[in-house]
């Protein structure tokens, strides 16, 4: 398995908790297989939060689903900031 930083680490758990990221988005961003996401979630988070997130993930319909446009390559949150020239635009 790739080394990752701590930062990439954290952003690649972050994405596996997020409901509506399916594995195929954590495999183009990171080239993480789900089988080695599954290492990594067992070996970095603790046993009851791994036991946790392996039941929500198992009956998640869109974490297994592929992306619909294989086009885009950025995944963004609606409720995630417009970001421009570095600085995050205000509403």
């Amino acid at each position: 398995m790739k080394k990752f930083t701590e930062k990439e680490i954290d952003r690649i758990i972050e994405m596996a908790w997020e409901d509506r990221t399916p594995f195929e988005a954590i495999y183009i961003q990171f080239n993480l297989s789900e089988k080695k996401l599954i290492e990594l979630m067992r070996k970095t988070l603790k046993l009851k939060s791994f036991k946790m997130w392996r039941s929500r993930v198992k009956g998640n319909k869109i974490k297994n689903s592929p992306i619909k446009s294989s086009k885009s390559m950025r995944f963004k949150s609606k409720q995630q900031k417009i970001i421009s020239n570095n600085k995050i635009s205000k509403r």
